[in-house]
């Protein structure tokens, strides 16, 4: 379905809504840990020039920085308000549309984007316009949800609103992860070998980081949930409430992140 509510940021999600920057924040705190030990295993360290699209708040820029040592990142989002606002060494800030035919921001040892292409259209034409600006022998790394809370997942409180976002964020701004578990045989076809991908699943714990994220960005998107006609407000607010329950028992999104090296010269 053609979505009618525009892009991520803005009919939902819009950067300077109060609260936007720590709602990537949790989000961050559940998800970065696992990104920065795949990405430092494939060698991210002393002399690497990387490049992370869609940065959001930069804090997997920041800590390749300060934990990895690379010698520096180039940080691109479509608002760099956040990135602008959190600068350090080594840090370089672009604001610029990866969808755009003439991006292009030179070539990289890492290039890496989460929770990017998810959002996008033309997701084929992005994935092989990125593994261009990888350097003979570096890597792209693209990490996106997958959703687990299929039909035969019980019916309780969060699967009811999960799967209304999905729907909500589908119809409104475009958002598919239906084709996220196809990451590596689009990075086959996109000219890289060594491709490989892994899942991390957060556990939903009541205040845990990404029990916060979920309740904050159910929060931002009633609207579009509301549409779909599965869920009212409150509905809603009994999936918030169970998300901070003790009765909660159930699956998060799962991070898929999957890589592939580009052939050396």
């Amino acid at each position: 379905m053609k979505p009618d509510g525009g892009r991520y940021g803005e009919a939902v999600f819009p950067p300077e809504q109060q609260g936007e920057g720590e709602r990537v924040d949790f989000g961050a705190l559940a998800y970065d840990d696992v990104t920065l030990a795949r990405l430092r295993a494939l060698g991210a360290g002393p002399g690497w020039r990387c490049l992370d699209v869609g940065a959001g708040t930069g804090t997997v820029a920041r800590r390749l920085l300060d934990e990895a040592g690379v010698s520096s990142v180039l940080a691109v989002d479509r608002d760099v308000r956040f990135l602008a606002a959190r600068a350090v060494p080594g840090l370089d800030v672009r604001e610029a549309d990866v969808t755009a035919p003439d991006f292009g921001s030179g070539r990289f040892h890492l290039v890496h984007a989460r929770f990017v292409l998810m959002h996008l259209p033309d997701r084929d034409r992005v994935i092989r316009a990125l593994a261009e600006q990888v350097e003979p022998g570096g890597h792209l790394v693209l990490g996106d949800a997958v959703d687990l809370t299929s039909d035969r997942a019980p019916g309780t409180p969060y699967t009811r609103v999960m799967r209304a976002m999905w729907r909500g964020l589908r119809e409104t701004i475009g958002t598919d992860v239906t084709w996220v578990p196809s990451y590596p045989r689009l990075l086959r076809e996109a000219g890289l070998e060594q491709v490989a991908a892994e899942i991390h699943v957060p556990p939903l714990v009541p205040g845990s980081p990404i029990s916060r994220f979920w309740a904050d960005t159910w929060e931002r998107s009633r609207p579009a949930m509301r549409a779909t006609g599965l869920v009212d407000d409150a509905a809603v607010d009994e999936g918030i409430r169970y998300l901070d329950s003790d009765a909660c028992a159930a699956l998060s999104a799962g991070l898929l992140t999957a890589w592939g090296r580009r052939p050396p010269a």
